[in-house]
């Protein structure tokens, strides 16, 4: 075998371990706190911490997997198979967006510390937020909506703002942490 495939190989059997631990971690922060929603039959959680924090560290490719199936895997193991497929797509584009948008201001400088570059901006954690909770809310809506009625998908919406925010701000506070309790996970992004 060519000592320039093993490298490669390695990387890749890396990254899919990871997708699977990160898309088994997102389905246990989307498990371990469920608040249902009556109107709509579905739940409010705390799934879009796992998933910026996927985004935001590993990747936007980690994030699309980790957010997908991670979503997906919870609502059904919980009893919303009917969530399921609407779960795997919204919150694998969520967490695709906010990987891309951090993606794209690695190395910018970091507008809190003059002179200091930081993969996590102020700007890109802000602007991959905005993005996420727009996915994530308005796909839902319109989801909800088909399913049992565009007023009672209403109900959801501001359940699923909070949702998104805490989400943003708590994976960006674990993201942080890990950057700092060890650096190099800033070069296994996917």
């Amino acid at each position: 075998m060519d000592n320039k495939q093993q490298p490669q190989q390695t990387s890749i059997a890396m990254r899919i371990a990871m997708a699977a631990v990160l898309t088994a971690i997102t389905a246990v922060f989307t498990l371990a706190v469920r608040v249902p929603v009556a109107p709509t039959r579905g739940y409010i959680n705390l799934g879009d911490v796992a998933i910026y924090f996927t985004a935001f560290t590993f990747g936007p490719v980690t994030a699309l997997i980790a957010g997908g199936l991670g979503t997906a895997i919870a609502d059904l193991l919980a009893g919303y198979a009917q969530w399921a497929p609407i779960s795997f797509v919204n919150h694998g584009v969520q967490g695709l967006a906010a990987g891309l948008i951090i993606q794209s201001r690695i190395g910018k400088r970091n507008e809190a510390v003059p002179g200091k570059f930081d993969p996590l901006t102020i700007t890109g954690v802000v602007i991959a937020g905005i993005v996420g909770t727009v996915i994530m809310v308005g796909l839902y809506f319109l989801a909800g909506g088909f399913m049992v009625g565009f007023p009672a998908a209403l109900v959801e919406v501001p359940g699923n703002i909070i949702q998104n925010v805490a989400g943003v701000l708590l994976g960006t506070l674990l993201a942080l942490s890990v950057y700092r309790a060890y650096p190099p996970v800033r070069r296994m992004t996917w």
